[in-house]
């Protein structure tokens, strides 16, 4: 594609970093800041700064299922220096809460020494949004809409419905509670659900997305999948442009992720490698790097993710139609405890999965209900529930 003259690419830093010792990661985020043009120019010190972790549930540190506190706490160090007075973090987790979740990893400890309340997201009602092209109005929390700013701070990993889950999808977190569930009802399919984000960050306008990718997620994520270094920290102001560097680098096309392809339409953002100005920034200084040198040196082409394309035309509509086909949840017998988690997340009324026999034995699922919305694979905490 040729680039218009005058027209500008979207700008992101890739930081290289393989540790998350605190100081460490702060003069990465700093160096990356500074490429971007300066805290200064994203947010002022009178504004009310929301920092936004990916605090999907309670899970151990190591797991790389949430936000590292390290980057939380850089973030939030980088804005105190930037002169801003009044910070705060939160998130709504899928199951549980979001402060205990932080505490389980420690990501409340570090954000207090830089004095930043986390909280739990409260409801608020429905907020309109007539700009929205899939999603006409949002029950957003009531801490994201009382905020000047937003501040993403993501996580690195795969997702069962959208193939991956970064800049984009991390703003799910501020739909409120119950409706985050309903959601998955109202958009029941990959590229509605990725219209509706795109809608939502095109709404929510976050001033920076940063994503955490020193241990990233493969496999079964976004919770039940595999740790692996990728030793790289990412940033921009263009969610879909840091999401299509995070595909380059695992040897994924970035058009295959509807988040990317849908939130270009909507003009969220870009995804075509020559829209995108890709910049490595380490204490040496920010230059420019081609997205081939940074695969060559940061890249896995072996990471486990999905890369299968979407077939078209009426027989797989029909295929659809008729529920054959098509990717759907299992339940790993060996790994269930029928702890409930599964049933308790699926947003379908009348449950597409359920205990057959109380307890003795694991759910079963009724896949004429069931929409693929994945919840159940997301929220279970054994990994127990698979994607085939």
């Amino acid at each position: 594609m040729q680039i218009a003259e005058g027209q500008e690419r979207s700008r992101v830093v890739l930081m290289p970093c393989d540790s998350y010792e605190e100081e460490t990661v702060y003069q990465a985020l700093k160096t990356g800041v500074e490429a971007l043009g300066g805290m200064g120019t994203l947010v002022g010190p009178e504004e009310k700064v929301l920092l936004k972790p990916n605090l999907v549930r309670k899970a151990k540190l190591s797991r790389a299922v949430v936000t590292h506190p390290a980057v939380m706490g850089a973030a939030a160090r980088l804005l105190r220096e930037a002169g801003v007075r009044k910070i705060m973090a939160g998130d709504s987790c899928g199951v549980g809460q979001a402060t205990a979740a932080a505490a389980a990893v420690g990501m409340d400890v570090v954000l207090e020494r830089y004095r930043v309340p986390l909280v739990d997201f409260a409801g608020m009602g429905e907020v309109p949004y007539e700009k929205g092209v899939q999603a006409k109005s949002f029950f957003v929390s009531r801490e994201v809409m009382e905020a000047d700013a937003i501040v993403n701070v993501c996580k690195m990993k795969t997702h069962a419905l959208e193939r991956i889950t970064g800049a984009v999808k991390n703003m799910y977190g501020c739909i409120h509670g119950l409706h985050k569930a309903k959601g998955h009802t109202v958009y029941p399919n990959a590229d509605s659900f990725a219209r509706m984000l795109a809608d939502l960050n095109r709404f929510l306008k976050p001033r920076l997305y940063i994503m955490d990718g020193i241990v990233a997620m493969e496999g079964n994520g976004p919770t039940s999948g595999d740790p692996v270094p990728m030793n790289v920290l990412l940033m921009s102001r263009d969610p879909v442009a840091l999401d299509s560097v995070f595909c380059r680098l695992i040897n994924l096309k970035p058009e295959l992720v509807p988040t990317n392809y849908q939130g270009e339409k909507l003009g969220l953002g870009v995804w075509q490698e020559e829209r995108v100005e890709l910049v490595l920034a380490t204490d040496g200084g920010a230059v420019g790097i081609s997205t081939a040198e940074a695969v060559k040196r940061f890249g896995k082409a072996d990471f486990d993710v999905d890369r299968r394309r979407v077939r078209s035309g009426s027989w797989v509509r029909m295929a659809r139609f008729f529920r054959i086909f098509q990717k759907k949840p299992y339940v790993d017998r060996g790994k269930c405890v029928k702890c409930g988690v599964c049933v308790e997340s699926c947003p379908v009324e009348g449950k597409a999965l359920s205990f057959q026999n109380g307890r003795k034995e694991p759910p079963v699922y009724d896949y004429k209900k069931c929409i693929r919305c994945f919840c159940c694979q997301e929220m279970c905490p054994h990994k127990a529930i698979k994607v085939r």
